[in-house]
């Protein structure tokens, strides 16, 4: 929902808005507005694993790249907000000014939980296509054939020198080939 600088200026009771921060300083920008103006914000972050030279390695990055949330009272703190360091500016479509639902947020809290930090972590699966990410296999894509839970392990069928062959890899060193995406909240 957008509203209007008119609208902002009666308000009294704080609405959520989104901010623009300044890249890769989402959470930054969001402490620095909990510390210096007792604003409460929200940055969620996701956590997930990607094959790199090393192996796989896991990254957490901004869930809303360059975004976080602010719930404040438009009229007191506005310019402050969009001041503070990391902050850009506050999101707006033409003149009237972004703010998003609580049932939105509230949602999105429920997913990320107290630390703000939603774990993309896709269960292997018998079937799924996945890679080798390290290891003498590296960057080999395989099928999984049977799960070993209890040795942590996998069991997969690759093509390897012209030939198939079903071999065991630790689940730690397999990555789901399909790119992480965090599902639509609601």
């Amino acid at each position: 929902m957008t509203l209007l600088p008119a609208q902002l200026g009666t308000l009294t009771e704080p609405l959520w808005f989104c901010l623009k921060a300044q890249p890769k300083h989402e959470h930054l920008a969001a402490s620095t507005l909990r510390a210096r103006l007792g604003v409460e914000c929200f940055a969620p972050r996701i956590r997930f694993r990607k094959a790199t030279r090393r192996g796989a390695v896991w990254f957490v990055e901004a869930m809303f790249p360059g975004y976080l949330f602010a719930r404040f009272v438009y009229p007191e703190l506005h310019r402050q907000v969009q001041a503070a360091p990391g902050v850009s500016n506050i999101v707006r479509f033409g003149e009237g000014v972004a703010t998003i639902g609580e049932l939105t947020v509230a949602r999105l809290r429920e997913k990320s939980g107290d630390d703000e930090i939603v774990i993309l972590n896709p269960d292997v699966q018998i079937g799924s296509v996945i890679q080798i990410a390290e290891g003498a296999l590296q960057g080999l894509e395989a099928v999984v054939t049977q799960l070993l839970p209890a040795r942590e392990r996998v069991k997969v069928l690759l093509e390897f020198l012209g030939r198939t062959v079903e071999t065991e890899v630790s689940s730690e060193k397999v990555l789901p080939t399909v790119s992480p995406r965090v599902s639509q909240v609601g």
